[in-house]
């Protein structure tokens, strides 16, 4: 996206290089960061504190990298140390607000320039996969629970069960999501285990 020129301009300090870049890369890098956090002022927080980050140390941009990858890795890493200094809450991912056709625009950048669907994205589609093939009661337990955000009480009592039996299949739900998706993304161990704490 940006050329040596952009990137050599960025090194030197050039503000109005700077706000070209912001501008460009900002709502790309609120829409990513929204794949983990659904708290909008977080969000806004951590993208901006990138950039900023990010200008600091504009003189040691290395003009052979992509302005674009440096910038995901930045907001990826403030994400994850967020979602990890606040004992994650299933009410900041936002997963079932996101849409794969809003998240077309996402890409993991790599160093052949080839554009792919992110891993993050990859991963929600297979959360929501994982989800789908729990059996019926499992799958409704779960998703009123830890997706709606419900009282296991209330659940039990809409469905005739007990609370004890809710937590069972809340356990047994994540076990199953955890191995289908382990099988699948076996080196993003820190990412799952967040997703079913």
């Amino acid at each position: 996206m940006f050329d040596v020129k952009t990137k050599s301009e960025l090194k030197k300090g050039n503000p109005a290089v700077f706000r070209e870049v912001f501008r460009l890369l900002y709502p790309r890098l609120k829409g990513y960061c929204k794949l983990f956090i659904s708290d909008e002022s977080e969000v806004e927080d951590i993208v901006q504190e990138s950039f900023l980050t990010f200008w600091e140390k504009h003189k040691s941009i290395n003009t052979g990298k992509r302005i674009e990858s440096l910038l995901f890795v930045m907001v990826r890493n403030r994400c994850l140390n967020y979602l990890k200094s606040s004992r994650l809450d299933w009410g900041r991912i936002s997963l079932d607000n996101l849409d794969v056709q809003e998240l077309q625009y996402l890409y993991q950048l790599d160093l052949n320039e080839k554009e792919e669907k992110s891993l993050e994205e990859m991963l929600v589609l297979s959360f929501r996969e994982a989800i789908n093939n729990l059996p019926d009661k499992m799958k409704t337990v779960f998703v009123q629970c830890k997706l709606e955000g419900r009282k296991q009480k209330e659940v039990a009592e809409e469905l005739g069960i007990s609370q004890k039996m809710i937590e069972k299949q809340i356990a047994k739900a994540k076990s199953q999501i955890r191995e289908q998706l382990m099988k699948q993304y076996p080196t993003l161990v820190v990412l799952v285990a967040m997703l079913l704490e």
